[in-house]
């Protein structure tokens, strides 16, 4: 399927309806389903709906938004009325919410049209999409190999075709590390840019609705339409939001891009480190500065994260009981009983271990050790790129340290798996925002991501870099698994 821009050329033109394209994404949806997992439910009926409505719309030259007859797709722990939000978790089941995340209620205004929910790791732990209740995510580029986590299934369904865009959440790299093992591009806002109104909580310091897209001009056109400040969300921000697209120019000359050597050192696949290095000089080309930066106390954010994550995980997750809503033990006469084996039954290990590692970290005699501490190492990991920011506009790192690895590899070493998340868990911990970008494929043609980094609120510079990066590397591979047939037929490409 086609750029935003392009599907909303043609809606215009009349050379193709919303229902037409919202028809391609179900179909490809639905076909490709059983190769990729990355679907967990589609609103055939509501969707097509909609899009006759839109039809109507356009045809009597009405106000139609500007995201109209865009068809979606929304990570399962994003509440949309009257869809399944199960969080890829049983315990949640299948649970409907009443109420549209804020996020949602301005995708709907603009005329986007969502086609469904898509999987992820269970309550948005994980770095593979091995983790979710219902099966894991395959890559498209091989589906032997995971999509990254835990917004897997939004990636995967972007690199595949099925949709244009897709919202995910990312609270240690979960929309960065994904769109860099799928090869497309994933934004994480600035922390209190979107709203986190509707979106089931993880860990609430941390989590940020993201976006996922093809190219930087499709993520911006999102952004603009679901950015700013909301009255239910207290941490979201009342800052201007700015105009997204016309950030995206080619001209780059003068921008200073501080590359922190340090972080390219053990570790790193050789071929990311060729990749991004790579992407270094082709940004010097286009008149960029590079200038090195240091950030010292990178090399604590993995441990900083996994305390953090995990204290505020363990609260959140406490609503989680049996008794107001999703799923309950059975068999469970007296009440201490049933929370138990509610909890027991309906989450899955991963879920457990983190909820166990932050009831500890909180716990009498732990907190000051191990929770106060984490959170002064915080404080100077905001410190470190405060300091670098006063050097340079953006950050330049990989993304993630390998390309996608294999389904079931790393499952049985958790520490192995949460390495997975270095470059990506300081951004969280620090607030600021993060992009990853595609920047080549590795010898087994498995997509390597760069990530740029940038102070509060410089989407628009982020966004710019990677637009004039993709004028010179545009990234126009088709991963194996890609909804080409079904657009082909339908003359939507």
């Amino acid at each position: 399927m086609g750029n935003i821009e392009e599907l909303k050329r043609r809606l215009n033109a009349g050379e193709t309806t919303a229902r037409a394209l919202v028809g391609v994404s179900l179909n490809s949806a639905q076909e490709l389903n059983d190769t990729l997992n990355a679907f967990l439910d589609l609103d055939r009926t509501g969707a097509l709906t909609r899009a006759d409505t839109l039809d109507e719309r356009i045809r009597a030259k009405g106000d139609i938004g500007q995201l109209a007859g865009i068809p979606l797709a929304i990570k399962d722990n994003i509440c949309v009325r009257g869809l399944q939000t199960s969080c890829g978790s049983r315990i949640l089941g299948d649970y409907h919410p009443p109420y549209n995340a804020t996020v949602i209620e301005r995708l709907l205004g603009a005329g986007a049209i969502i086609i469904g929910k898509t999987n992820c790791d269970e309550f948005a732990m994980g770095s593979s999409n091995e983790n979710s209740a219902f099966g894991p995510v395959r890559n498209p580029w091989d589906t032997s190999r995971v999509p990254g986590g835990s917004s897997g299934g939004s990636a995967a369904a972007v690199a595949a075709g099925i949709v244009p865009a897709a919202l995910g959440s990312d609270t240690g790299g979960s929309v960065r590390q994904p769109a860099s093992l799928c090869g497309v591009v994933g934004l994480k806002p600035t922390y209190g840019r979107n709203s986190r109104y509707g979106l089931v909580a993880f860990a609430s310091s941390l989590d940020q609705v993201g976006i996922f897209a093809r190219k930087a001009a499709d993520v911006a056109s999102v952004l603009s339409v679901v950015a700013g400040r909301d009255p239910c969300d207290a941490t979201s921000a009342d800052v201007p939001v700015p105009d997204y697209q016309a950030a995206l120019t080619e001209e780059i000359r003068g921008l200073r891009i501080g590359f922190p050597r340090a972080l390219f050192g053990k570790g790193l696949d050789a071929e990311v480190a060729a990749a991004v290095e790579r992407a270094v000089d082709d940004y010097r080309e286009l008149g960029a500065e590079i200038v090195e930066v240091e950030l010292p106390h990178a090399q604590y954010a993995i441990a900083v994260y996994y305390i953090i994550a995990t204290a505020e995980a363990s609260s959140n997750l406490a609503r989680f009981d049996g008794v107001r809503y999703g799923f309950r033990a059975e068999e469970a006469p007296e009440l201490r009983q049933m929370y138990r084996k509610t909890r027991e039954e309906g989450f899955g290990p991963e879920v457990k271990r983190r909820i166990m590692l932050g009831t500890y970290v909180l716990s009498a005699g732990y907190y000051d050790a191990y929770y106060r501490k984490a959170q002064q190492v915080r404080t100077l990991i905001k410190q470190d790129f405060q300091n670098a920011f006063a050097l340079c506009d953006a950050i330049i790192t990989p993304t993630s340290p390998t390309p996608a690895f294999s389904i079931g590899e790393k499952v049985d070493d958790p520490l192995a798996m949460y390495l997975n998340d270095i470059y990506t868990v300081t951004a969280n911990l620090a607030g600021v925002p993060g992009l990853s970008v595609p920047c080549g494929l590795s010898s087994n043609r498995l997509p390597i991501g760069m990530q740029l980094l940038g102070p509060y609120w410089s989407e628009p510079v982020l966004l710019k870099l990677a637009h004039a990066y993709e004028q010179i590397r545009p990234f126009n591979e088709h991963p194996p698994v890609f909804a080409g047939k079904v657009a082909n037929e339908a003359r939507i490409i």
